[in-house]
């Protein structure tokens, strides 16, 4: 697999949120990819910076296009050093929340994505990767 490109992004606010999405778009649309998958991957951009904010305290998001033979693909990384997830089967399913909102954020990133995968240990933050190939 090549790396084509690779933005990196503090998160620390809003803003910082909106910039996540400008970037996966604009990769997105570098790629060739489709307004529907566009749109799957804005949308799963910004539940997971999201999270990284609001439940890990901020972190930063790697944004990578990728090569791998024919195929191209959105690869992007969220990594807090938050508290963790204590139960990631519980955080997966859908309904699930600590907080206020509807507890579709991970399990919604996750079927909008190709790739998913979430890796959290209690104390020490989180870090969730996800790619969308075409």
């Amino acid at each position: 697999m090549t790396v084509l490109t690779n933005d990196l992004v503090p998160i620390r606010s809003s803003g910082d949120i909106v910039a996540v999405r400008q970037i996966v778009r604009a990769r997105a649309i570098e790629l060739g990819f489709s307004l529907v998958d566009q749109t799957k991957m804005v949308t799963a951009a910004s539940e997971l910076a999201r999270n990284t904010l609001d439940y890990g305290g901020g972190g930063t998001a790697r944004v990578e296009s990728l090569a791998e033979g024919i195929r191209k693909g959105v690869r992007m990384t969220f990594e807090d050093q938050g508290p963790g997830i204590p139960d990631l089967t519980l955080a997966l399913r859908d309904g699930y929340t600590t907080g206020s909102g509807l507890g579709l954020g991970l399990s919604g990133a996750r079927r909008l994505m190709s790739e998913f995968d979430i890796q959290s240990a209690v104390g020490k933050g989180t870090r969730v990767s996800a790619v969308r190939w075409r």
